[in-house]
């Protein structure tokens, strides 16, 4: 038994924040089908290749079906899908979902119990509706980047794509949450998240700092706004995180390093203290912390309720026995590849867990299966095969007449300039003899803009 069995989920989306929405269903057991509207192969939707570990972990545990929204064949499909669906997923931008009339009020006639979920650069108004966006965008227009990095060093983007992921999360716990409301009204309704809600809401604690106190948080590099030593410190043979917040860590974090005096240090007598003179108090501790090895400090001062910890890369991360005891690597059998490893998720369910248990399908793999469970007929399948196959080819095509043309034009410059060449080395030594300079310079430059 999964937990979201019963939900049937239209997956619109495409780059991060969309799918991460779509895999927190996907991976608890919905149906999810993820419409593709392009018939290209090889690489999808800004995730790299559809095999590459980008995707596979974006979009395993879902079903595939192409159609083409912009024909009303695709969309009347479409329609058909939504009639028995629970949530419709998109990541357009928001005039895009208008004009493939895709939007929540064409939907809701088809289906008033449907929730659309809408995530999107901005929101679906406001005066930058129509501006592109990427992660790295949001990162900076919700002030992410003004307080990350070390002070004076600059604007500094955090390391993760991390609006994109938690407009991803915010939504996922929007439509779960309009699937609970639904259960009272019976009614569905439009969800809505964006990348710079997302990182204005993740500024939590400055954005509250600023909204009641007019504080402006400023760069404070690796060291917390305001609790001291809380901070990353080079030990003998790498770096470590060290939070020894509030009064008593700091007596107790004092007695681990046997440096006792520091707590009569009228500098460091409290924790805005401590704060004020951080400079002073880091240039205190450094020495100490470099002079024995991370797992030395790491255990006692863990042993006397100091939270400290080692900075990882990811290979170190998937190698921690806490790690490997949360299961956070999953494998997943391919039909033509050794198993995958991907990211599991991050919550435990003690009845109804996650399970990640198909890689990305191939592109359309499900299409047929999918219109037989629409029950159109074998006929119907087979005239809509014939439009995809059309499409595609009108694409393939467009695009060699197109290069074709390229190259011819590219052929046409060619010669032009060859014949320009040979004209003007001709028409010299003929005009050389007969007419002055400047009519012999005037009648080249007329005969080479004509050429």
């Amino acid at each position: 038994m999964t937990a979201l069995k019963k939900f049937k989920v239209l997956d619109l989306t495409r780059a991060r924040a969309g799918p991460t929405c779509v895999k927190q269903f996907s991976d608890f057991g919905a149906d999810v089908i993820k419409i593709e509207m392009s018939a290209k192969t090889g690489t999808s939707q800004f995730s790299g290749t559809r095999s590459g570990p980008d995707m596979q972990n974006l979009h395993r545990n879902k079903r595939s079906m192409t159609l083409d929204l912009k024909n009303p064949v695709g969309r009347d499909i479409f329609y058909r899908l939504v009639k028995t669906a629970d949530v419709v997923v998109e990541n357009f931008r928001p005039d895009v979902k208008l004009r493939l009339a895709i939007d929540y009020e064409t939907l809701k006639k088809i289906n008033p119990r449907i929730i659309l979920v809408s995530i999107s650069g901005f929101g679906q108004d406001g005066p930058y509706l129509k501006r592109p966006m990427f992660d790295q965008i949001a990162q900076g227009m919700s002030g992410i980047m003004s307080v990350t990095g070390a002070p004076g060093g600059g604007p500094m983007r955090a390391g993760v794509a991390i609006t994109d992921i938690t407009a991803g999360y915010i939504a996922a716990c929007g439509a779960l949450t309009a699937l609970l409301e639904r259960e009272v009204s019976g009614q569905g309704q439009w969800v809505q998240s964006s990348l710079v809600q997302a990182g204005v809401a993740m500024m939590d604690f400055q954005a509250a700092r600023y909204l009641m106190e007019g504080d402006v948080a400023l760069q404070v590099g690796n060291d917390h706004p305001t609790s001291m030593p809380t901070s990353c410190y080079q030990s003998s043979d790498g770096y470590m995180n060290v939070a020894a917040t509030g009064e008593a860590m700091w007596l107790s974090l004092c007695d681990v390093i046997e440096h006792p005096h520091l707590k009569d240090d009228p500098r460091f007598h409290s924790e805005s203290m401590r704060v004020q003179h951080r400079s002073e108090l880091s240039q205190t501790l450094i020495p100490i912390f470099k002079a024995k090895p991370k797992a030395y400090w790491v255990e006692r001062l863990n042993a006397v309720g100091v939270p400290t910890g080692p900075i990882y890369d990811m290979a170190e991360v998937f190698n921690d026995p806490q790690v490997i005891s949360q299961a956070m690597s999953v494998e997943v059998s391919h039909p033509s590849k050794p198993p995958l490893k991907l990211v599991n998720q991050a919550v435990k369910l003690s009845r109804t867990p996650a399970k990640i248990a198909t890689q990305t399908p191939d592109l359309g793999e499900h299409s047929d299966e999918i219109l037989k469970e629409l029950y159109y007929t074998e006929e119907e399948i087979l005239e809509e095969a014939k439009h995809q196959a059309k499409t595609e080819g009108d694409r393939i095509i467009l695009g060699a007449k197109a290069e074709i043309d390229q190259e011819v034009n590219r052929a046409k410059e060619s010669l032009r300039e060859q014949v320009s060449t040979l004209a003007i080395a001709g028409a010299e030594k003929i005009l050389s003899k007969e007419i002055d300079k400047k009519a012999h310079s005037d009648m080249l430059s007329k005969l080479a803009k004509e050429l």
